[in-house]
């Protein structure tokens, strides 16, 4: 570049070409010569920047090495000494003197399928993105035939996420993939459900503002078609004095669960409120086939689902920790207590605002602070010691 302006003053000029042109040779060699002390200079700084890249590389490599050689050690302690389960053995529960009749049968679930698994231990884990706030939920449907993601954020909302599969929803724009639902009532907490194509959810009945009357701390279970947008039933859940089943999960009142059995309540009660109770439904009517009280207490529980019958209660701390399924019980009788293993879930964000099991995949679909997690689970026969 140098030299053509050279040559273009030369053309110009016509008197003095010679000076001229010295002029321009001078510069030229001059810039070469600034370019090559320049790389000089810079050839040993990037020789001790790539040593300096190299050695944090390989420091990081070492520390996570140890963090995961910890880890492991952790679990291995942690199956040496496992935990009690957070079981409280009192009169109501061994159904001894004293024991108050709530109208509740709490007899022994008569299985429909064959289903006879429970949880060995929470395998892996797999954080697929960040969406939402800090609560909320997200599922598939496990009767669906298709791989549409469910995506209900808040606990107070009334417009639904769907998304086509996985992939799009794992996208960095993902709410333009997105079709919206709206139901004509905003819903309560996180326990909602997508179930055959319905979107089942809690929400208070109307007149609830104000307060007192019958419908004090009383919910409603809305039945709501996808397809066609529509309400194709309702029910007034039938316990009354509802407070939330979870200790750490203040905005839900009742949990929907499904299973390989059907579909399930979690929910708890002022005239018991140290305990979970239990209750089947019927996924078509919504009434409540029968209900249990369950030996999990409330306190520090955080979410909960059902395997095969079973209730499995996850416990944490507050501020968040190390989460646990440290409760089970078993609407069969099946599986006992001693028989029930205690899995830790393995490393993560923060606390668990809702999870979602799907009998198909025999994975849980959680909401953690925002994230969207996969937990794969083992299984073994309830029968099997752990």
């Amino acid at each position: 570049v140098t030299q053509w302006h050279c040559s273009q003053r030369t053309r110009a000029g016509g008197h003095g070409v010679g000076e001229r042109l010295a002029q321009c040779q001078d510069q030229s060699s001059r810039h070469a010569a600034e370019l090559r002390d320049f790389k000089n200079k810079m050839l040993p700084l990037l020789e001790v920047a790539e040593k300096e890249r190299e050695a944090l590389r390989t420091e990081a490599d070492t520390i996570s090495g140890r963090v995961d050689r910890l880890e492991r050690e952790v679990d291995y302690l942690e199956t040496q000494n496992p935990a009690l389960p957070c079981v409280e053995f009192d009169e109501k529960v061994t159904g001894g003197p004293g024991t108050k009749g709530k109208g509740r049968r709490n007899e022994k679930y008569d299985m429909v399928t064959d289903c006879g698994y429970t949880i060995s231990q929470v395998r892996s884990m797999k954080i697929l993105k960040r969406f939402g706030g800090p609560a909320g939920l997200w599922t598939k449907d496990p009767l669906g035939q298709t791989e549409k993601i469910y995506v209900l954020d808040g606990t107070q909302n009334d417009t639904a996420f769907v998304f086509p599969r996985l992939r799009d929803f794992t996208l960095a724009m993902a709410a333009r993939k997105a079709s919206r639902v709206r139901v004509p009532f905003p819903w309560v907490g996180t326990g909602q459900l997508v179930y055959g194509g319905f979107l089942y959810f809690a929400r208070r009945p109307p007149g609830r503002p104000g307060g007192g009357g019958e419908l004090e701390n009383t919910l409603q279970l809305i039945k709501f078609h996808l397809a066609n947008r529509t309400v194709v039933d309702s029910s007034v859940f039938p316990a009354e004095g509802l407070i939330p089943p979870y200790g750490l999960t203040a905005d839900t009142y009742i949990d929907l669960a499904a299973d390989e059995e059907g579909l399930w309540a979690v929910y708890a009660t002022q005239e018991d409120d140290r305990h979970l109770c239990l209750a089947k439904l019927d996924p078509q009517t919504l009434d409540t086939e029968q209900q249990w009280d369950t030996p999990c207490p409330r306190e520090n529980a955080e979410a909960a689902f059902v395997i095969c019958g079973t209730l499995y209660v996850v416990y944490n701390t507050r501020p968040a920790s190390r989460a646990r399924i440290q409760c089970s019980f078993d609407a069969s009788g099946t599986l006992t207590p001693e028989r029930a293993a205690l899995p830790y879930f393995p490393r993560r964000y923060g606390a668990h605002a809702s999870l979602r099991y799907n009998p198909r995949e025999r994975q849980l679909y959680a909401w953690d602070d925002g994230y969207q997690i996969v937990y794969k689970l083992e299984m073994r026969k309830k029968e099997e010691e752990v």
